[in-house]
């Protein structure tokens, strides 16, 4: 019979693991009601040496708000291939993925939770919906936006991000329901701001002329074709 040793892990490690072990905590309940006790015990170790790691529940709130953002920016890392409704299907899925699986963490990342109002989640919740604002800029191909297009892209980011706190609340419309929605919502966006700009109405045609006949987008026509079928859409 043999007994095991336990592994003795280096700073940066038992770092990452309280980390870790404080995300998970956070992603099913409310950052307010997860202890440092609670942390320590999930972690294997004793509350003095949480606090070894870190001088505070504020702190170590903060370190595993940054993973969750890092991890929440990735989401919307695709492919520039394939027509762009497609390409957003995919995002707002992994979107809503990552919401749906760290609900919780989620809501205390966009409202702050306990840190609510520090320089740091500001700054944490900034760089996600910037990181979500210059990859879809990529997709488009611009680089330099017109002042309607910075509207349009960074409107659709907010409502996708209140979209998802309200759908948090009982989750009532399907979640494939609601990212095919959410990709209707950036297409509605655009179609208003061509309205009235013509920079914007070429942006438009070009994507609608990359769109096949199953994709999102055409879904979106098709559908408000069905609402009015008095009326001629292109």
């Amino acid at each position: 019979m043999t007994t095991g040793t336990r592994r003795r892990m280096g700073v940066e490690e038992r770092r990452q693991q309280l980390i870790g072990v404080a995300l998970e905590l956070f992603s099913h309940r409310s950052p307010d009601d997860v202890s440092i006790d609670e942390i320590a015990s999930a972690a294997g170790i004793s509350r003095p040496l949480v606090y070894h790691y870190f001088p505070g529940k504020l702190s170590l709130y903060e370190a595993a708000l940054k993973r969750a953002a890092d991890e929440l920016a990735e989401r919307f890392l695709e492919p520039h291939e394939g027509p762009l409704g497609a390409r957003l299907l995919r995002v707002t899925g992994r979107f809503l993925g990552f919401v749906d699986e760290h609900g919780p963490g989620f809501s205390a990342l966009m409202r702050g939770g306990p840190a609510v109002g520090s320089s740091t989640t500001n700054a944490l919740i900034d760089s996600v919906r910037q990181a979500a604002y210059d990859q879809i800029l990529a997709h488009l191909g611009v680089t330099a936006p017109p002042a309607r297009l910075e509207l349009v892209v960074r409107s659709w980011i907010s409502l996708a991000e209140s979209t998802a706190l309200i759908w948090l609340d009982g989750r009532r419309i399907p979640r494939a329901e609601l990212e095919l929605q959410l990709v209707h919502d950036f297409a509605a966006l655009a179609a208003v701001s061509a309205a009235y700009d013509d920079e914007m109405a070429l942006l438009l045609g070009r994507i609608l002329a990359d769109e096949p006949a199953d994709g999102p987008f055409a879904d979106l026509l098709t559908r408000l074709a069905a609402l009015a079928p008095g009326a001629a859409l292109p």
